[in-house]
């Protein structure tokens, strides 16, 4: 099936029913994703099937940067996202970083160039995934990107190895940052996995988002044309424009969304096996089932509450565009910082606290895929950062945990 995307002489009304063909197509292929989440769970395979149904749904043409006649504003796609991470999160992982990555136009490169590149990604129905690292501030250290770039006119070779979150084997485009031989300074590319030289190592044996297609990318001397720069990445956060700087708090925050989707997935299947008699105790007038329930009922809406605000301030933040100043930048940042520790505590507790309301096959999923989306991302950083925004009005971006 394909997305149709409506047209009128009403702008508004169109796009109002561009954004109700898109939802529903979600959750048409969350729905058919649900039908098999465990069994693809348990095999753990390289999501090729998965993206063929994203690709064939029209799905991945849809979640790309807004444009006239293409793509879908912010709070749409992040919604996208999430109906789809409550069925399948390996899945949701998967449209998470697509979306985000076909941002890097925008975040990177001219507005001729993105624009080229958003409209030949919509025609071919690619699919993104990518590492970029983000800058970091004057007091932390870095080794810098382990790729590197050497001059061949005219373009570069690249060489080395980057660890992939998702879909390495089956994207269309890998955006990586490598540092440049002969200048030092960062380039943003992106590379088709196919180009000679190009190799990937999958991983296997995952704890969680075991289809999610997590490996590392192999680069020997592969060749970079001058097309596939997308631009400078600045060293640090101070001399980052304030918009580029949204790159990578835009991705955490989707992948809060992935986060807030595992919740309400778990919560929504242990809460269908009480009702159908399946769980440890049944719902009749048990007062603390009632309260368990209550509890993680309210934890799942206190963070999409956070969510949702912080996705309102991004999606007004990626609309000013060139003109963010960094004090907004800053606020966004500080925000993401937010949604992610709240979401990551909601998600945590959910997921824990239903396998002990019911026990039933794939149920312990939830809790894997949530520890996997978590862990690298400590809440004591965090929580330090927002806390220096709070208290000094800081202008650099709060860093993710590196």
């Amino acid at each position: 099936m394909t997305t149709a995307i409506p047209h009128d002489t009403d702008g508004r009304r169109s796009l109002d029913e561009q954004r109700r063909t898109l939802l529903r197509t979600a959750r048409d292929v969350a729905d058919d994703l649900a039908s098999d989440v465990i069994a693809r769970d348990q095999a753990g395979k390289p999501p090729a099937d998965e993206t063929a149904r994203l690709r064939e749904a029209g799905l991945l043409a849809a979640l790309t940067p807004p444009g006239p006649d293409r793509g879908a504003d912010w709070r749409t796609g992040c919604a996208v996202i999430r109906e789809i991470a409550a069925a399948d999160s390996s899945v949701g992982d998967v449209l998470a970083r697509h979306y985000v990555h076909t941002w890097s136009g925008r975040f990177y490169a001219d507005h001729h160039h993105a624009t080229a590149l958003e409209e030949e990604s919509v025609g071919e129905q690619w699919l993104w995934t990518g590492a970029v690292r983000a800058p970091v501030s004057p007091h932390e250290d870095t080794d810098g990107p382990e790729l590197r770039l050497r001059r061949r006119t005219p373009g570069y070779v690249l060489s080395g190895r980057r660890f992939v979150d998702t879909a390495v084997a089956a994207a269309d485009q890998i955006v990586v940052d490598a540092a440049c031989a002969a200048t030092g300074d960062v380039l943003v590319v992106r590379i088709p996995p196919g180009a000679r030289g190009v190799t990937v190592e999958s991983a296997h044996d995952r704890l969680g988002q075991r289809v999610a297609g997590a490996g590392e990318v192999v680069l020997d001397r592969v060749t970079i044309t001058p097309e596939q720069v997308l631009g400078r990445r600045p060293h640090d956060e101070e001399s980052t424009a304030p918009f580029t700087a949204l790159a990578e708090p835009a991705l955490r925050l989707a992948l809060c969304q992935v986060g807030l989707g595992i919740a309400e997935g778990a919560l929504t299947e242990a809460r269908d096996l009480s009702r159908g008699g399946r769980a440890h105790r049944m719902p009749g007038e048990d007062p603390d089932l009632f309260l368990t329930y209550g509890e993680l009922a309210s934890a799942a809406q206190t963070a999409t509450a956070v969510v949702n605000r912080a996705t309102d301030v991004m999606a007004r933040a990626l609309d000013t565009g060139p003109h963010l100043d960094a004090e907004g930048a800053a606020g966004v940042a500080a925000l993401v910082a937010t949604a992610e520790t709240v979401t990551s505590k909601a998600a945590m507790r959910i997921t824990a606290r239903v396998l002990e309301l019911a026990d039933a096959p794939g149920l312990d999923r939830f809790w894997r895929n949530a520890r996997v989306l978590t862990a690298h991302r400590p809440a004591a950083h965090r929580l330090r950062s927002i806390g220096e925004h709070y208290l000094n009005g800081s202008h650099p971006a709060v860093p993710a945990f590196r």
